[in-house]
């Protein structure tokens, strides 16, 4: 269950058509399975917005820019943007280790961990496709800052993707040695831009959230 008051979310954006909102660590971003998990995002969003419909997640841990629709049909539009992998994610990381070059692209295919629930892992035979593309941003002696666009959306892909490469992300509790997990109290993940065609004119709309760490 998340620490924070059950009325807190913050909306960076709201229309007649859909709500965005920054979504903080630690906190769900759809109920989970248990009555101690059934406090979230959309949860919250939807006492005050009833017409409020999840589109896309982010994990527990990952804070940052998340959309939700205020009609069936807004859903249906933004979904099929999700799907079609049009719309534009860019997400902020600081993990551990360097990396050799200023820039790559991930290219793993993943699927569920059965043996090992929440998590996910990397099969080359039975994975779905998924790929991230990468960019250092800053470097330190043990540490990188990156700027990561996941083409696919797998659940948990970013996480694994790098921890796979040997750059697990700091305070990841799933993926990371323990060392580089007790190093932040909190993922170092953040959801930072999120554009998009809006449902009303498709027109392209950008909404940035300053990362916290």
């Amino acid at each position: 269950m998340s620490d924070l008051p059950p009325e807190t979310f913050r909306v960076i954006y709201r229309d007649e058509w859909l709500v965005v909102l920054d979504k903080p660590s630690g906190l769900l971003a759809v109920p989970g399975r248990g009555p101690d998990l059934h406090d979230c995002l959309s949860s919250r969003v939807q006492a005050v917005f009833p017409e409020a419909r999840v589109v896309h997640r982010l994990d527990r841990d990952t804070s940052g820019a998340i959309v939700m629709a205020l009609d069936a049909e807004v859903h249906r539009i933004l979904s099929k943007q999700f799907a079609d992998r049009t719309v534009e994610k860019r997400y902020i990381a600081v993990v551990r280790g360097s990396l050799d070059a200023d820039e790559g692209t991930i290219d793993l295919p993943m699927r569920k961990d059965f043996d090992r629930p929440p998590r996910h892992r990397i099969d080359l035979v039975l994975g779905k496709p998924a790929t991230t593309c990468w960019r250092v941003l800053d470097r330190s002696a043990d540490r990188c800052r990156l700027e990561l666009r996941p083409i696919t959306g797998r659940s948990h892909q970013i996480r694994l993707h790098l921890a796979t490469i040997g750059n697990p992300i700091l305070g990841d509790n799933l993926y990371a040695d323990q060392q580089s997990r007790l190093i932040s109290p909190r993922l170092l993940l953040h959801a930072e831009r999120l554009s998009l065609a809006h449902p009303a004119n498709l027109e392209p709309i950008t909404w940035e959230i300053a990362c916290p760490f």
